[in-house]
């Protein structure tokens, strides 16, 4: 039975085990004593919010800091993978992928709620002279702003980089290989996925809790459901579990990639909705100050501890820390996820991508729903909305009551929601599936589906207990290690991206022409190329190269093989190897669209066709090639011999080891 197992599932037993022994006993303690865990884990909280803040904000500053500089560096153009690897997905596609995953539900529950409580809160207003209002969208922008994406950018970008350009595992562990080297496949690398799939579960099992009373609200606003009580959370929790299984079973490029593109274009039809029918020209003018009381105090807000405003400190620990904790110990599940899905990015692309469009979108969202709330409490509720301030789950419906066609906009709500949930359950099960399995690709189905599963016992039996509120805690304390190793992860990548800018620029010495023939030559280069005619120099001139090369390497000890290739016609030589990644030098037959300014000149020879061929070289680290046809078989052997001289100077340098290890040779 044991063997039987193993042969079905793809867990590893060093992470899971250990895993669901502290995921299960948290839980147990949470709702077997809810009262007294909530009270001690907060007490461990607030004692790392009040000594140590200066870590989050110092942590986070430098994330930000980190990517801004990235984007704009000489590293911005080096791909998340393979020189020559295209995204898998669409942009669009790519976007609500990472949307739905980094927000999610947060922002149906807060975007009336965070807004509505900084507004009316005395302690923060006492000392401002800024309007409440207009102070209240500033903080709201600056929890839900660049710095949030900032830290889900880091933790991405370090997978991604590690997995598809060093072809190492899609794991936390993979980001400090620049570091730990050999030691992250041991009990280090172990630890730090065990840290992350706790950290994943928590966070998940938290947010679906809320969610659920949330959507719970919502329903009973509507008359839908006629209570909110724990048989009809169990309901919705088995209903949308199912879906999420469903989904996730169905793999990322299916049901994880559908519903997103469905939430995202159902969140812009709401957004538009509340615009259109509620205040619009203040919600428009409210957002453009907004977004300039942002950039205007952006450094004084990153920077700022309140440690000379001691009244409002209390503030600070609660939503600003509260926020940044919260962001890191979300950000390993949706740091692998976003890693998944954006496979052939560039550096530049990537950071643009996560840190700008959806921090937009969020100032956006926030500005309609939150500044459309504050409006209608001081010109139609007359305060009504800011006594709820304190309870997000009905807050939202009740503020959708201030406008036209309620029923309508409440039911596309509860549907935004619901897809949330399914979104953050299914690409949640994805992720911790990933973890548990060191990435496998072969999992079967039932593994994936065993995660949901256990997240729906869990978060239903602590919302039963009370005992979510002490497991929130318990994620928000991991927070304090996991952003000292997010700042590994900098000091890894730093390394990484230096090394891989040197093997890449590094400079090696083009075959030199001699000036013979040149006469033939001149006609090689003034002519354009059909593909029969770079055929026949690839069999003529590149073939017999290359075997009279593999001849010698092989009189000198050294196993090379020559494949070769028609369609289309290419030949290369290769040197295996099983520490350092392979040399590969070859050469095929590529064509290239022509300018039809070209064609139409006819002091350039002319040609027929719209395109011409090229042999062009390429090489097994995907380094750009060039045209060779100019070659002679002698000068081709030659340039063969300096990539090869390159690679052999290149592995000589201890510093090199980690980017030529064997790794590189994976498919």
């Amino acid at each position: 039975m044991s063997n039987s197992f193993r042969t079905k599932t793809t867990l590893d037993k060093g992470v899971t085990i250990p895993s669901l022994i502290f995921i299960i006993s948290i839980c147990l303690i949470s709702a077997i004593f809810p009262d007294f865990t909530e009270t001690l884990l907060n007490k461990v909280k607030n004692f790392i919010f009040v000594n140590f803040n200066w870590v989050y904000v110092w942590c986070v500053t430098i994330f930000v800091i980190f990517l801004v500089y990235l984007m704009f560096s000489k590293y911005g153009n080096i791909k998340l993978g393979s020189n020559d690897s295209k995204p898998d997905y669409s942009f669009f596609s790519w976007v609500s992928m990472l949307f739905s995953a980094g927000m999610g539900i947060g922002l149906m529950y807060f975007s009336v709620a965070e807004p509505m409580q900084h507004y009316s809160n005395e302690v923060l207003m006492g000392n401002s002279t800024i309007s409440p209002a207009k102070n209240a969208q500033l903080y709201t922008f600056f929890h839900w702003g660049i710095h949030a994406w900032a830290i889900y950018g880091t933790v991405g970008l370090s997978l991604s980089y590690f997995a598809y350009r060093y072809k190492l595992p899609l794991s936390l562990r993979s980001c400090l290989y620049p570091i730990l080297k050999d030691k992250v496949k041991g009990k280090w690398g172990n630890a730090i996925d065990v840290f992350a799939l706790c950290s994943t579960f928590f966070g998940i099992t938290t947010t679906l809790g809320f969610g659920v009373v949330q959507i719970n609200s919502g329903l009973e606003t509507l008359n839908i459901v006629p209570e909110s009580s724990f048989i009809y959370q169990i309901i919705i929790v088995g209903v949308l579990v199912s879906i999420s299984i469903f989904s996730a079973v169905t793999g990322v490029d299916k049901g994880v990639k559908i519903l997103s593109n469905i939430n995202i274009i159902s969140v812009v039809i709401l957004l538009l909705f509340v615009l259109f029918l509620g205040p619009t020209v203040y919600i428009i003018s409210s957002f453009t100050e907004g977004m300039g009381s942002y950039i205007h105090n952006f450094f004084k807000l990153t920077f700022n501890t309140h440690i000379y405003e001691e009244e409002t400190l209390p503030w600070f620990y609660d939503w600003t820390i509260l926020y940044w904790a919260w962001w890191i110990s979300w950000s390993p599940y949706v740091g692998l996820f976003i890693a998944k899905i954006s496979k052939g990015r560039t550096i530049r692309e990537f950071i643009s991508a996560v840190l700008i469009i959806p921090t937009l979108f969020n100032f956006i969202w926030m500005s309609v729903f939150g500044n459309s709330a504050i409006w209608f409490d001081i010109n139609v509720a007359n305060g009504l909305l800011s006594e709820l301030s304190s309870n997000p789950d009905a807050l939202m419906f009740n503020f959708l009551e201030y406008l036209p066609f309620t029923k309508v906009i409440s039911l596309l709500a509860i549907s935004i929601i619901l897809i949330f949930f399914v979104t953050s359950a299914d690409s949640g099960m994805f992720v911790m599936n990933s973890i548990s399995s060191k990435n496998s690709q072969n999992s079967p189905k039932w593994q994936t589906a065993g995660w949901g599963i256990l997240l729906a016992i869990l978060a239903l039996f602590l919302l039963n207990a009370g005992g979510l509120e002490a497991l929130q805690s318990m994620t928000l304390i991991t927070a304090l290690p996991f952003s000292i190793i997010i700042l590994l992860f900098v000091v890894s990548l730093v390394k990484a991206l230096a090394i891989d800018n040197d093997y890449y620029k590094r400079d090696f010495q083009v075959t030199p022409w001699s000036g013979l023939f040149w006469k033939e030559r001149l006609k090689q280069i003034i002519s354009y190329d059909d593909q029969k005619s770079v055929d026949e120099f690839i069999e003529n001139t590149v073939k017999p190269a290359f075997k009279e090369l593999h001849q010698e390497f092989v009189n000198n000890g050294i196993e090379a093989t020559v494949h070769f290739s028609d369609k289309p016609k290419s030949v290369e030589i290769e040197i295996k190897y099983d520490v350092v990644n392979n040399f590969v030098y070859g050469v095929k037959n590529q064509s290239k669209l022509v300018s039809q300014y070209l064609i139409d000149e006819d002091n350039l020879g002319g040609f027929e066709e719209d395109c011409s061929y090229l042999p062009i070289t390429y090489f097994g680290d995907y380094r750009k090639g060039y045209d060779v046809r100019l070659f002679t078989k002698d000068e081709l052997i030659s340039d063969v011999l300096k990539h090869y001289e390159r690679l052999l100077a290149i592995i000589s340098e201890e510093k090199n080891e980690m980017f030529i290890s064997s790794n590189a040779n994976k498919k």
